[in-house]
């Protein structure tokens, strides 16, 4: 090290920590924003966040510890462009500098608005917002849940509409907070309480509108799952129309407001009594054309000769009983004299071909001993006995 004059010697160490604290000491490091694109981004168990932020031109080290990252309201992943908000400093066993991250946020949209994106593709590739597993409201709920702020405009507007259109159904408050950091535990505990006591037909939640960070409770996990295991159909009803949460996709039914979930949880009874009284019309006139029918049937029976004359009825039965009788009695004999006359014919022919004719004229039947007809000398031998069958008698002999 010839040549080299210096006044200290630093070890490595002592130069990292030297180096650490100017970076420290620089005021303009102390709170920088810092824009790139997010790479090789890991979570450790520990609950740190480590990754890379860059650009065309290079790439910056950076560490979340698990305090800051437990307030992020997005997922972050590799690719996505970022404004992260840190101080500069060097992690003296490395002797490399990093970004100590405190805030990171998408660059050009808000956080809570990735977060939403997410959740909602998240869901979506799950299922979550098929149509086939929305479930029908009741026509005529008995009893509806109201899962709501108890102090909020919502409840009121509710319990207001569904008063005035079917005051039979019995309301019932779950109360919640709607907003905060407790409200989605309580929204999707109220929900699942509900479902597990059976304590309605029916399931409004919801509140009034607000900016996305007043509604944020709508978009938890938590709540979505809760309405999506929920037995009982769910109307959602948060903010107002231009208002869109997941709540909103997972639910049953979407109301525009408050107001319309309570126009769509029941009818109007005043449409209920119009329609029951238009039923009531067509059965009564139903019933009247039914009766006058018959009315007639009654008359047109009541004219007739077997009604008003019974007997009458019974002598033509009579007469009709004997001519059918002598029609069968003379269909009977014609059928007798022709099966004499067939009896005859067939007993004719019988006897013109009987073989007793043919032996009383002379002739015999020679049969040998088995029944077989002897037909010629060529039949027999010397020794077989035979029968021979005349007109009256048989006659038994030997072939010599």
């Amino acid at each position: 090290m010839r040549g080299l004059v210096a006044d200290k010697i630093f070890s490595v160490s002592e130069l990292n920590n030297y180096v650490k604290g100017l970076l420290e000491s620089d005021f303009a490091l102390s709170g920088v924003y810092v824009k790139g694109e997010l790479s090789n981004y890991k979570t450790y168990p520990s609950g740190h966040h480590y990754f890379s932020m860059k650009d065309t031109g290079g790439a910056l080290k950076c560490v979340m510890f698990k305090s800051n990252a437990s307030k992020l309201r997005f997922k972050p992943a590799d690719g996505l462009s970022v404004v992260a908000y840190g101080r500069v400093a060097v992690y003296p066993r490395d002797g490399a500098y990093q970004l100590y991250v405190n805030e990171i946020a998408p660059d050009g949209v808000g956080d809570l608005y990735v977060a939403f994106e997410q959740l909602k593709e998240k869901l979506l590739k799950e299922g979550l917002f098929d149509p086939s597993h929305k479930k029908a409201l009741p026509k005529y709920p008995k009893t509806i849940a109201v899962v709501t702020s108890p102090a909020g405009a919502a409840v009121r507007d509710i319990i207001r509409v569904l008063g005035s259109r079917w005051p039979l159904a019995k309301v019932i408050i779950v109360p919640v907070r709607v907003q905060g950091a407790e409200a989605p535990q309580e929204i999707s505990g109220a929900i699942t309480y509900a479902n597990v006591h059976s304590v309605a037909e029916l399931i409004i939640t919801g509140r009034g509108g607000g900016s996305l960070e007043d509604l944020w409770a709508f978009n938890d996990e938590s709540v979505a799952r809760a309405i999506f295991s929920s037995k009982i159909p769910v109307i959602s009803a948060v903010g107002h129309e231009p208002d869109v949460t997941i709540a909103d996709f997972v639910a049953d039914v979407r109301a525009a407001t408050p107001s319309n979930a309570a126009e769509l949880a029941v009818p109007d009874i005043n449409d209920t009594r119009y329609a029951l009284g238009a039923a009531e019309a067509r059965v009564r006139q139903a019933i009247g054309r039914e009766l006058s029918s018959k009315r007639q049937r009654l008359n047109d029976l009541s004219e007739k000769r077997v009604l008003q004359s019974p007997r009458h009825y019974v002598d033509d039965k009579r007469l009709s009983l004997d001519y059918f009788q002598d029609r069968l009695a003379s269909a009977m004999e014609r059928q007798i004299s022709a099966n004499r006359e067939r009896y005859g014919r067939l007993a004719a022919a019988l006897d013109a071909m009987s073989p007793l004719k043919v032996l009383g004229r002379g002739y015999a039947i020679v049969r040998k001993e088995d029944g077989a007809l002897v037909k010629t000398s060529k039949d027999v031998k010397s020794g077989d006995r035979l029968t021979v069958r005349l007109k009256k008698d048989e006659i038994n002999c030997t072939v010599e």
